[in-house]
């Protein structure tokens, strides 16, 4: 394999610890802290999870190691999507493995939880893990979706780690995948297997986090990323000058990429999908909101800007959601082919017709008629129209420009809208990690070893302080279950990881809307240009702006 300059710079780059990591593993010691219970439903979290509940946070210092002593035999995988930084967490969980003891083991599980089953595995040696520091992807062992969730994997997961003598896994995730680590430690303890299972927080989308877990490791990178093009989108914009961009970036279930990208960049529209919740707004008003911007714009001779829109924006549309609701219920079942059989669109829009309610209907005629085939072309396994595949940017593209013409017929607009339409995501989940991300996720995995040798079963690795200096960061431990509460999902209560939305009274959020107004009729953009890895620290070791808002 041929080495880009880069590649070879970043293997020899030194990730920083925290101060009390750095202390060598046999002058790290646990401090305790509170009891812990979970954020919602306790006595339903408590029932389904009677070995792993209410156990304390932990935060380890300078002290004297008081571990047992013995042979550490770990296993790892990556589960679910990539995310800048990923092999940094391996790589830090090897370095502390072989610092505790040279004669300590990891076993690589392939293609994710997968692995685990199928026994499909390698052991890291210093030549394997060397190729993968402070590099891009998951292509180390690579990653998959696989869910572990029933008592038959659990039983094969002990049997093989039983067999390779393993007594810890390692789980890299986010919020589904950590949610199977609590369910998989809590197996473990019941059936007194000795075999700890520790998470680590991933997802470029930022929705793993709380009061204890400040952020997933690969959204630095990946909204550096995607700021960086778009900063680019908005330099050309205001060269050409004639053209309204319309960017969709990644993000199903919060806003926080959206709400980062924004901040970095200063679009003059961004979407976010919690206030549009909050403020129950429709789909026309918000044509409107952008469509003011756009016409704002033109009576100043600017025909042009940059509007972000976040992936899941329309599933926080009430009226919307509705529709997705009855177009669900339409073709329940042995519906769907009854539909399909029909020759034509003219006879399926008939079909659809009859089958909604009055209000639903009046939603979906507004639609382009590109979406509305989309809604009907794309089904989930459960039968559900997969809400992540509506190309929203070309939706609300439509929609504003179907408002301008109504606006240039009344006389209050004479400008010219020609949209452009981009997706921002695959190019961000793995963009070689940002300084804070290659020594985050490192610390992530040296941490997760420090807990597997004090014997913690069902925690999540923990790194805070993250807006100051790596030397000040502080590094620990929670029980996964205090991020629980109780969700319907395929019709049954299921216990799972809380996703953490935008908060709409938080710093980032105020910051934002007590700057969008001036974003949206003047040309305020900046260009945050490329990620920085080597140079003065306050270029290139920079958080998100959201964290340092944050923690201000």
């Amino acid at each position: 394999m041929k080495l880009s300059p880069l590649q070879m710079a970043r293997y020899q780059y030194q990730p920083k610890l925290p101060g009390m990591l750095r202390n060598g593993i046999s002058e790290i010691c646990v401090k305790n802290g509170e009891a812990t219970e979970s954020v919602a439903d306790q006595e339903k979290i408590k029932a389904l999870f009677p070995n792993t509940y209410g156990k304390n946070e932990i935060t380890f210092q300078k002290g004297q190691n008081t571990s047992e002593a013995r042979k550490q035999v770990v296993g790892v995988i990556l589960s679910g999507g990539q995310a800048p930084g990923g092999h940094n967490v391996i790589c830090g969980l090897y370095d502390a493995l072989k610092a505790s003891g040279k004669d300590n083991v990891l076993y690589g599980f392939k293609g994710g939880p997968s692995g685990l089953i199928e026994d499909d595995y390698l052991i890291f040696d210093d030549e394997y893990i060397n190729q993968y520091r402070n590099t891009v992807g998951f292509d180390i062992i690579g990653s998959g979706r696989t869910k572990l969730e029933t008592e038959e994997q659990f039983a094969i997961v002990a049997e093989n780690c039983k067999k390779h003598g393993i007594n810890a896994i390692v789980i890299i995730g986010g919020d589904d995948s950590n949610t199977n680590a609590a369910v998989l430690a809590e197996y473990f303890a019941a059936h007194n297997t000795g075999v700890q299972v520790i998470g680590c927080p991933k997802t470029i989308d930022g929705d793993l986090k709380n009061e204890d877990i400040e952020c997933s490791f690969g959204f630095d990178t990946a909204t550096k990323t995607f700021s960086e093009v778009i900063g680019n989108i908005e330099r050309d914009a205001n060269s050409a000058k004639k053209y309204w961009h319309f960017v969709k970036v990644m993000g199903r279930s919060a806003s926080h990429v959206a709400l980062e990208c924004a901040l970095e960049t200063q679009p003059n529209v961004c979407l976010i999908g919690e206030e549009v919740a909050a403020k129950k707004m429709s789909l026309a008003q918000i044509a409107d909101y952008i469509a003011d911007s756009v016409a704002n714009r033109a009576a100043k001779g600017w025909n042009f800007g940059v509007a972000i829109i976040p992936e899941g924006i329309v599933e926080f549309v009430p009226e919307f959601s509705v529709l997705i609701a009855e177009i669900n219920e339409l073709l329940a079942g042995e519906k769907t082919a009854a539909f399909n059989a029909l020759p034509t669109w003219k006879e399926k829009y008939a079909f659809i017709e009859q089958g909604l309610t009055k209000e639903s209907m009046a939603v979906f005629a507004i639609l382009p008629e590109g979406i509305q085939q989309q809604l009907f072309l794309e089904r989930d396994p459960h039968g559900n129209v997969q809400v992540s595949l509506i190309e929203s940017e070309k939706l609300f593209s439509e929609l504003v420009k179907k408002n301008l013409a109504a606006r240039k017929a009344a006389g209050t607009y004479k400008g010219k809208f020609s949209p452009l339409h981009h997706f921002f995501g695959y190019e961000g989940r793995c963009a070689f990690p940002s300084n804070f991300d290659a020594d985050y996720c490192y610390s992530l995995g040296y941490n997760a070893f420090m807990l597997i040798q004090y014997g913690y079963n069902g925690y999540l690795s923990k790194v805070s302080n993250l807006s100051k200096p790596a030397e000040e960061w502080v590094a620990g431990g929670m029980p996964i279950t205090k991020m629980m509460n109780i969700e319907r999902r395929n019709g049954k209560d299921k216990p799972v990881i809380r996703k953490a939305l935008v908060e709409l009274d938080g710093a980032p959020f105020k910051f934002f809307e007590a700057h969008r107004a001036e974003w949206a009729v003047e040309t305020c953009y900046t260009y945050p240009g490329a990620i920085q890895y080597f140079g003065p620290s306050e270029v290139c070791d920079l958080t998100t702006k959201t964290l340092a808002l944050e923690k201000a």
